[in-house]
């Protein structure tokens, strides 16, 4: 996979370098954290400039995190509302948890998104609630911009100050995309298999 994404950067330079940052945040099959890095060691070698792969890199970011807060504007409270009475359960929400959801998310909104943008398997999954809580767009993209210009950055920097060894920041940040995966499907198993008793207690 590596020696593929080290290609299609040279091959094809700032595009490619969007493109996949743009695949990685709508459905990652390549995560940022092999992707930046590449680019940046790209940059180190004089294929490209680190301030042009930062941007292109953000700029990626930025349109993935737009499909999905689309997709969480069109789903909206209302119909996630519905879709939580009929099949609860398996989303382990009910009706009366996404309204307390949305009340959260409308409050301290910004924030979540601000750190959820960097950490690796929340990335892409934080612009659902943000459109389904009608978060306003302009916020949305000021707060994702702040935690992707953060995340690019230091994964683009790292891939440029270790060159040839560009390949211990995936070694590092990988093991904790694991564990931040595994957690959050423990914890889905959880809720699931807790969801009757949770909506007795609270209604």
């Amino acid at each position: 996979m590596i020696d593929w994404i080290v290609t299609a950067i040279e091959r094809t330079g700032y595009l490619g370098v969007f493109l996949l940052m743009l695949i990685d945040n709508v459905f990652p099959p390549i995560p940022s954290e092999i992707i930046m890095p590449l680019a940046g060691f790209a940059a180190a070698r004089g294929q490209l400039s680190l301030i042009g792969v930062f941007l292109a890199g953000t700029a990626g970011a930025l349109s993935g995190a737009l499909v999905w807060y689309g997709v969480g504007r069109c789903l909206g409270r209302e119909r996630l509302r519905r879709f939580a009475a009929r099949h609860g359960r398996w989303l382990t929400l009910s009706p009366a948890e996404v309204d307390r959801a949305s009340a959260w998310f409308a409050r301290r909104g910004g924030l979540s998104v601000l750190v959820g943008r960097v950490i690796p398997g929340v990335r892409s999954l934080i612009s659902v609630p943000a459109g389904v809580s009608g978060m306003p767009l302009t916020p949305f993209l000021i707060y994702s911009a702040l935690g992707t210009i953060v995340w690019t950055g230091l994964l683009a920097a790292a891939g440029y100050g270790l060159g040839e060894n560009y390949r211990a920041v995936e070694r590092f940040i990988e093991p904790i995309g694991n564990g931040v995966l595994v957690l959050g499907l423990a914890l889905y198993l959880y809720r699931v298999a807790t969801f009757e008793r949770r909506r007795d207690v609270r209604g």
